[in-house]
């Protein structure tokens, strides 16, 4: 079964196994990196992409329900001038920078669907991430930068 969709706004075609994750056709077969492997189950959020306007967990996401989709990487952010990148170098949030892309890829998603979070709703986004540098205060301001709101600190 042929799956077209796009990436990083190039149309793409896999004609693979339509179980294998997400996560391993952006790796091996594209060369995007920046999604990281962490948990495997999609409680880490290392691997998040963006679906559409929604944060997904490319290790758990298979390839066969992404007929038509549009698929969008930390790479595909990068290429442009995006303002949650700009945010959290200002904030210099990252450290060692494993979950930055799911950071920002959570950010990214929260800010597209609600504009102006409130501090639960940015707590629950931003919760999908396990940081093990401990980030989370820097990863609040560059979002309360973006939206005038509050640091929830």
């Amino acid at each position: 079964m042929a799956i077209n969709l796009d990436v990083n706004g190039v149309a793409r075609r896999y004609d693979g196994p339509t179980e294998r994750p997400l996560l391993w056709y952006l790796r091996e077969d594209l060369g995007l990196t920046g999604a990281k492997f962490g948990c495997g189950i999609a409680l880490c959020g290392a691997c998040l992409v963006l679906l559409g306007d929604t944060a997904a967990p490319a290790c758990r996401t298979p390839m066969g329900s992404l007929d038509g989709a549009a698929v969008t990487t930390i790479e595909g952010l990068a290429a442009g001038d995006d303002p949650v990148i700009a945010a959290w170098r200002d904030a210099q949030v990252p450290q060692c920078g494993y979950c930055q892309p799911g950071q920002v890829i959570a950010a990214t998603a929260l800010l597209r669907t609600t504009p102006r979070p409130t501090p639960a709703q940015t707590e629950a986004a931003m919760d999908r991430v396990l940081c093990r540098c401990g980030t989370y205060q820097r990863a609040r301001q560059a979002l309360a930068a973006l939206t005038g709101g509050h640091d929830n600190g």
